[in-house]
């Protein structure tokens, strides 16, 4: 598949061009060769991500996490020197796609997180948080078992003055923590996300609500799979593998 037709394919399923505003900009960020037929895919687009696409011989690389965030800076240098040298010596295409692949109702982050923990979803707040319900209520035990078994981690879970049963919870992946204060007053139980700050549990108390942080990395994950699993039902003679960098945050 031509690289620039595959950026196309892309931007067009995620609906991509409506967001401008992003932190960074989705879609191809560094072009490498012509033809793509090997595509490693992942979270962030670390430099152990890169070895390994180098390792196997990629010829491209899709990732949530890409290069040229607004706070960063306009210099090249030190390890961002490092990562780009590497995909520009062996021509690896560059692919990363962040807020566009946080929102889509079927591919997305929050879509796909939903679906897993089997949250029936009702709408959205904002492009960034998704709400619903549960079908079967959860106490704050039974909702931290399941996202055990499912994430394979144990959550953060704060929820003093919180409901004795959550069914109904708004949830944002990634750093969404900072978002949860546009849904207390929505009559949820429970709210999830990715990270937790400092603030966090005060909001969750003054408002009886339960707060549930699960990681940053751990919610994303899902999403960029999703999109390679879609993308090779487009074009099977493409070999795409996700490989899980695994991330404590």
């Amino acid at each position: 598949m031509n690289n620039f037709f595959l950026e196309k394919l892309i931007n067009k399923k995620l609906r991509a061009p409506k967001y401008i505003d992003d932190y960074m900009p989705n879609g191809l960020q560094v072009e490498g060769k012509s033809e793509i037929k090997n595509i490693i895919t992942g979270v962030t687009a670390s430099q152990k991500l890169l070895d390994i696409a180098i390792n196997t011989h990629a010829d491209a690389v899709i990732v949530h996490h890409g290069y040229f965030w607004k706070n960063q800076g306009r210099k090249i240098l030190g390890m961002n020197k490092s990562r780009l040298q590497k995909l520009l010596t062996h021509n690896i295409n560059l692919y990363a796609w962040h807020l566009p692949l946080d929102t889509h109702p079927e591919l997305g982050n929050n879509a796909q997180l939903g679906k897993l923990l089997n949250i029936s979803t009702q709408g959205i707040i904002s492009p960034y948080i998704f709400m619903g319900y549960f079908k079967k209520k959860h106490t704050k035990k039974s909702l931290s078992q399941l996202i055990k078994e499912k994430l394979n981690r144990d959550p953060f879970h704060y929820g003093q003055t919180g409901t004795k049963y959550i069914r109904n919870i708004a949830w944002c992946t990634g750093k969404g923590q900072k978002l949860f204060p546009r849904v207390v007053n929505l009559n949820l139980d429970a709210y999830l996300t990715g990270e937790v700050s400092e603030d966090t549990v005060h909001i969750a108390e003054e408002n009886n609500m339960h707060f549930f942080s699960l990681g940053h990395h751990a919610t994303e994950k899902f999403g960029i799979q999703a999109l390679g699993k879609w993308l090779f039902r487009k074009d099977k003679n493409l070999k795409i593998k996700f490989i899980d960098i695994e991330n404590p945050i």
